[in-house]
């Protein structure tokens, strides 16, 4: 009994990261969408990852910790007092806008909702290293721009388009376990 239980106890859980949109273009409809996916992040018994800042990644983690999850935050400075109130974990990379990539590289899958540059970053590195994403859809940016598309001619990973944040962690789940 006890090498079972030892094996269930380290058994790498998923890990999901949520990207989009920072403070300067969060909307109420977002902090919605991105609390909502959280939640569904972490009922799912994955482990959240994002940037750890506001916006989008403020609250995804708000919405993960308020469903029992755990949530990492990668942020780019070297004071993890930077962090929003919401992640558990921080991990001050010093990295600036290089942190992108490993945000990208640390997660089995990627979700986006709007987003910007740095989202953009983010997504090309996540492509670059073929790893699955999805975009929920009618949330601007990124998301919109790159929902069911390829991000380049040479179609590593097409970018699914969803419509929910359930039908978003359900979509990732899927191609994470595939």
């Amino acid at each position: 009994m006890i090498p079972l239980l030892k094996k269930i106890l380290m058994t790498k859980r998923r890990q999901i990261l949520i990207i989009g949109h920072d403070a300067h273009s969060f909307t109420p409809e977002h902090e919605k969408i991105a609390y909502e996916t959280g939640s569904e992040v972490a009922k799912s018994d994955s482990v959240l990852i994002t940037g750890g800042l506001e916006g989008v990644m403020k609250a995804a983690c708000h919405g993960a910790h308020d469903s029992g999850g755990i949530t990492v935050g990668i942020i780019p400075q070297e004071d993890s007092s930077f962090a929003n109130e919401f992640c558990d974990i921080v991990i001050p990379s010093g990295m600036g806008f290089a942190r992108d990539f490993l945000n990208a590289l640390s997660a089995d899958g990627v979700i986006i909702i709007g987003g910007g540059s740095g989202t953009l970053a983010e997504v090309c590195a996540a492509y670059m290293c073929k790893k699955p994403i999805v975009a929920i859809k009618n949330t601007g940016g990124v998301a919109d721009q790159y929902a069911d598309k390829y991000v380049d001619s040479r179609n590593l990973v097409k970018i699914i388009g969803v419509e929910t944040p359930q039908e978003a962690v359900k979509t990732i789940l899927g191609k994470i376990t595939a």
